[in-house]
């Protein structure tokens, strides 16, 4: 059967990803605006059109068949290419030269990138910046469905076909009271020996921590987690309580080091070398924001 293109429209492209995404058509249609009868009607539409069920319905929602996975990566990046058309436009006219959307992980945001960040926006004031906070895998899904242009993650994250570049390398380091044994001599401190104390991390979905808990594994040993926290400032005030030790990116433990008491110290016996990567679709079609910014990072100035 010859597939029309004339048929096909944005409305209901940009309904079907939005139906997938949310797991329901009724969630996807109030995206849109739409009434669930003239949602469901664009979808029976589109099915006859391609001559296949694309969504397959039930009472815990909606998921796409066989057909409908093979339509989703197309029409993700045809809604992003809309909306970046929509965001290009919008920009000409409020005389802005750009528009940047990224998604990082929480080990980029308490490192390296605010610093990246307040040299890029310095070099290019006209751009606007739209950042998110996310664990690495939802930020490789931003990247994916569109909603972001370019995602930093860690070098652990199933990355589902996405280019990836390195964009920062930072040294682990265990951060602990200053009184803590284990501080004792400044000395590098074996992964073992940390493995015996309780310890704060953040959930085990992000890629630090998985990171962690195959190092422990390859030990045999498992994690002791006390404490799961959400930022680098909650990981060093659970510290400061006596709650656990924490290993973190040494530059995301340095400002808290003086203020609460802690020491940072070396580790040995598992790997330290902690990589962050750039991830994209298509880094030849980048905008050039986000071409300038992959530029100015830690790696690709310093490789």
């Amino acid at each position: 059967m010859q597939i029309n293109l004339n048929r096909f429209d944005l409305i209901t492209l940009r309904l079907y990803v939005a139906a997938v995404h949310a797991g329901s058509l009724t969630a996807g249609a109030r995206r849109l605006d739409l009434s669930l009868a003239a949602a469901s009607k664009r979808i029976a539409e589109l099915e006859s059109h391609v001559g296949t069920p694309l969504l397959e319905r039930s009472k815990r929602g909606v998921v796409p068949t066989a057909a409908g996975e093979v339509l989703l990566p197309h029409a993700a990046e045809m809604v992003a290419r809309l909306e970046q058309l929509v965001q290009a436009v919008g920009d000409v006219r409020a005389g802005t030269t750009g528009y940047l959307r990224l998604w990082a992980n929480t080990s980029a945001f308490g490192g390296f990138l605010p610093r990246l960040l307040g040299e890029f926006a310095r070099s290019h004031p006209s751009v606007v910046l739209d950042l998110e906070d996310a664990i690495s895998i939802d930020a490789v899904r931003a990247v994916l469905r569109g909603v972001a242009e370019l995602a930093l993650i860690g070098e652990n994250t199933p990355t589902e076909g996405l280019h990836t570049q390195v964009a920062h390398v930072d040294e682990l380091a265990l951060l602990l009271p200053t009184g803590h044994p284990l501080a004792r001599g400044r000395r590098p401190v074996p992964f073992g020996e940390v493995l015996d104390h309780d310890l704060v991390a953040f959930a085990r979905p992000t890629s630090l921590t998985r990171q962690l808990a195959a190092d422990a594994e390859a030990l045999g040993r498992p994690l002791r987690i006390r404490a799961q926290v959400r930022s680098f400032d909650g990981m060093a005030r659970m510290v400061a309580a006596g709650l656990g030790l924490a290993i973190l990116p040494r530059e995301g433990a340095l400002p808290y080091l003086k203020a609460l008491g802690l020491v940072a110290a070396p580790l040995t016996g598992m790997r330290t070398d902690r990589h962050l990567l750039w991830a994209m679709r298509d880094p030849d079609g980048l905008t050039p924001a986000a071409q300038a910014l992959i530029r100015m990072s830690p790696a690709a100035v310093n490789p």
